[in-house]
């Protein structure tokens, strides 16, 4: 029986052989690290973990316009430790490290310290001990660990050099099930092990794909694995643990499940979007009827948890963005609200071990994440943490609106503004995000309250097609040969743009990370008279050196999204949209940032675009941390990225 549902799905990540052999030896790839003086522009150089071009200092002014942004700190909930006590996530040093909360309000007491990330704990339905997982470097090839609460002992029962995930307790505590994998296996197998005792560990699946447990029966006599194919299409399975006998529950679907519970009678609860746009909580009976308790609502379930006594759902709904709480009675289906909060986004549902409360992170636009429960019965909310915003006045911080926009094919465009104080014209970012089967939500940021509070720069950011949130079609409408409909939404939010009296539209800049890099990239060539600038922060250049370089176990998952290059027609598009082989026609300056240990978009798609605008002789800015993977995680590392950023948009906007 499912506690909770914590089912993170472990389908990402690469660490190439030759990225670790470049890292352990601390040589910059493809081209020489000097110790040039900054204001050599063109020169690469080193600044600690950092590889530079063209990035000027910072000035002590700006460091300091900076610092109480960077030192805003929020807190994610991530288990109870029983009835008195929580464990949250957050960051004291350079980190996020896992913190122990005994009662509301109370001092944060912090568990883990490491140099890298521990950014999630499930503790032990049995009590005493919790699991956790970190990387190297941004690698993702997580390790996993077990931590004893009584002594504070912490054990890898992981093998080293696997990647690990998907980590679950069964029922009494006494075993865990997770899903590992090894540098160019496409295939995922489920181990079981006791974590305090490594030696315990054994294969009871040799898997196929991405495949990761998420439920254990309540006798430990079988298990429930998700296999992740798509966002459009999963398939669920129960494993015998003794037998090693897998059968898929609704064979022959084709459709996406989230995260799956075996009830006693030997139903299966599961939130999908079959027969629907959206995703359902329903319940499979063992004849395969199905019973959807969510299909009048219209808007995706997001996360859910089950109660200890199987009586109870709690669940998230992603409504416009939003995310809102709601609870389930399983024998009747009736559907109730949660409990009142502010605009925001609920998420990480865990219920307490008597099932009496459930605890939740909460983040909305004005307020970082802070650690929540309520109690079931009365709806009574508790706050355990209050983020700390670095001095700045919460009041202060600006809310988005929610805006559509119309593209060339009349679909109305979903998407989020900031709009700084004043008349205007002010500038503009459109910031796109990554995915790009993901979705923008009005989440606390504060580089976007930076952006507009401290340099006056409206901060739009779009869900164009191809996002989740806003159902099944929606999402697909960028498959394969249609990669570019979601570039044309960024075209026709500029049309709309120019139309704006209190926007400047000879002073955009596009930014976006991963596929939304992408995207920057992208819109640089097909719009590039519109734009002032561009920020592409680790994304691909070109989709076939992309397939061809990201690690064996995500290829066949991005295949499907992106298309096979395999196939000459798929190819021959991919060539044809390809930044890589269009760089000629990005004029503009470029900041490119990278991590070197990226185990998504390997830094090679970073150097190749740099390669090819400089010889545009473009102005490019370069920036790649040697001990960073997809994206920034390390305060100092943030801190240069943001620095950088800054300088970047004052030049390129001519602003303060």
């Amino acid at each position: 029986m499912l506690r909770t549902q914590k089912f993170r799905p472990f389908l990402f990540g690469l660490s190439a052989l030759a990225l670790a052999a470049c890292a352990q030896t601390g040589t910059a790839p493809d081209a020489a690290v000097t110790e040039a003086a900054p204001e050599a522009a063109s020169a690469r150089i080193a600044k600690g973990n950092l590889v530079i071009e063209g990035v000027p200092d910072a000035s002590a002014e700006l460091k300091e316009r900076l610092t109480r942004y960077e030192n805003v700190r929020g807190h994610g909930f991530q288990d109870w430790t029983g009835e008195g006590g929580i464990l949250i996530s957050t960051r004291f040093a350079d980190v996020s490290q896992i913190h122990e909360v005994r009662f509301p309000g109370g001092a944060r007491r912090q568990l883990t310290f490491y140099t890298e990330t521990v950014g999630s704990a499930d503790v032990s339905p049995a009590g005493g001990a919790f699991l956790f997982a970190k990387d190297r470097g941004g690698d993702e090839y997580y390790q996993s660990y077990r931590f004893d609460l009584g002594n504070g002992e912490i054990t890898q029962y992981s093998e080293p050099g696997s990647r690990n995930g998907s980590a679950l307790w069964a029922d009494d505590g006494s075993v865990v099930a997770w899903a590992r994998t090894s540098a160019g296996d496409p295939n995922n197998d489920i181990l079981i092990a006791n974590p305090a005792d490594p030696a315990s560990r054994r294969v009871a699946l040799e898997g196929e794909g991405a495949i990761g447990p998420v439920d254990w029966s309540a006798d430990g006599k079988a298990l429930l694995l998700q296999r992740y194919v798509s966002v459009a299409k999963s398939h669920i399975y129960s494993l015998d643990v003794a037998s090693g006998t897998l059968t898929e529950i609704n064979a022959g679907d084709e459709v996406a499940y989230s995260g799956a519970s075996i009830l006693a009678d030997g139903s299966v609860l599961t939130v999908t979007d079959k027969g629907s746009e959206f995703q359902n909580l329903v319940r499979i009976a063992p004849d395969g009827t199905m019973t959807n308790y969510t299909a009048d609502i219209g808007w995706d379930v997001s996360d859910w948890a089950l109660s200890p006594d199987e009586k109870t759902v709690a669940f998230t709904l992603n409504e416009n963005g939003l995310g809102t709480i709601r609870l389930l009675d399983v024998a009747s289906g009736h559907v109730r609200p949660g409990p009142t909060l502010p605009v925001g986004i609920a998420s990480g549902l865990v219920f307490s071990p008597s099932g009496a409360q459930i605890g939740f992170t909460f983040n909305g636009a004005t307020s970082p994440a802070d650690a929540w429960s309520f109690d079931i019965a009365t709806l009574n909310l508790t706050r355990w943490t209050e983020a700390e915003t670095g001095g700045l006045d919460p009041k202060s911080f600006l809310s988005p609106e929610m805006m559509t926009y119309t593209n060339a094919d009349g679909m109305d465009i979903p998407a989020f503004i900031y709009t700084p104080e004043g008349p205007g014209p002010h500038p503009v970012i459109i910031s796109i995000h990554g995915g790009p089967e993901s979705q923008a939500r009005p989440t606390f940021t504060s580089t976007y309250q930076y952006w507009a509070k401290e340099l006056g720069i409206a901060v739009i950011v779009p869900n164009v097609r191809g996002s989740s949130g806003y159902g099944k079609t929606y999402v697909s409408l960028d498959n394969g040969l249609n990669r570019k409909k979601s570039v044309e939404d960024i075209g026709a939010l500029l049309d709309w743009i120019s139309a704006q009296p209190q926007l400047d539209a000879s002073k955009v800049v596009v930014h976006g990370g991963s596929y939304g890099g992408y995207m920057v990239l992208a819109s640089m060539i097909d719009y590039g008279d519109r734009l002032a600038a561009g920020v592409n922060i680790v994304g691909i250049s070109d989709f076939k050196t992309f397939l061809e370089n990201t690690e064996g176990y995500r290829v066949d998952l991005r295949r499907v999204e992106y298309g096979d290059e395999r196939d000459p027609a798929v190819a021959a598009f991919f060539d044809e949209i390809s930044p890589l082989k269009n760089a000629s026609k990005i004029t503009k300056p470029l900041f490119i940032i990278q991590g070197f240990n990226d185990p998504r978009v390997p830094y090679t798609e970073a150097e190749q675009i740099l390669s090819a605008v400089k010889a545009n002789g473009v102005k490019a800015w370069f920036m790649m941390a040697m001990d960073e993977g997809h994206g920034f995680r390390k305060k100092s590392n943030r801190e240069a990225q943001r620095e950088a950023e800054t300088l970047f948009l004052q030049d390129v906007l001519g602003i303060d």
